[in-house]
C-alpha cells in the first residue's frame, strides 16, 4: 500500500479511534465532572486500544507477532499521550483555551507523529 493511502486508512482508523476518546473526554467533562486534561487521557487510552486492533489489521497488515507489536505500539502511544498531555495542558490549562477545539488540534499533531512511528518500527 503507498504511503499515501495508508496514511488514508490511519486517519479513518484514528477517526473511529478518536471518537471513543472525544466520548469518553465529553462523558467524563461533562457528565462527571472531571477536570479536562485528566479526562482526555482517559480518552486516549481508550481510543489507544481501538486503534491498535484495527491498525494492525487493516492499515498495516502486519505479521509482526503481538508479543512484540504490543508493546511497541504501546510505546508509540505513550509518545502521543505525552504529546497529548503537554499540548492539553498548554492550551487548556495555560492559555485557558476551550478544551474540544484545543484537542482537535492536539490529535492531529499526534496523528503525523504516532503515523510515522508505526509505519517504521510498530508494524514495520
Amino acid at each position: 500500500m503507498s504511503t499515501t493511502r495508508q496514511l488514508a486508512a490511519y486517519a479513518s482508523v484514528g477517526a473511529v479511534a478518536t471518537l471513543a476518546h472525544y466520548a469518553v473526554l465529553i462523558a467524563l467533562v461533562e457528565a462527571a465532572g472531571w477536570r479536562p486534561v485528566p479526562a482526555t487521557l482517559c480518552g486516549y487510552v481508550v481510543g489507544g486500544v481501538i486503534a491498535y486492533i484495527l491498525n494492525r489489521r487493516h492499515v498495516f497488515a502486519s505479521e509482526r507477532p503481538h508479543a512484540e507489536a504490543t508493546w511497541r505500539f504501546a510505546l508509540v502511544a505513550f509518545a502521543g499521550f505525552c504529546v497529548t498531555y503537554a499540548l492539553m495542558s498548554l492550551f487548556v490549562d495555560r492559555w485557558g483555551a476551550p478544551y474540544l477545539p484545543a484537542q482537535i488540534v492536539t490529535t492531529v499533531a499526534a496523528m503525523f507523529a504516532t503515523f510515522a512511528l508505526n509505519r517504521r518500527w510498530t508494524f514495520g
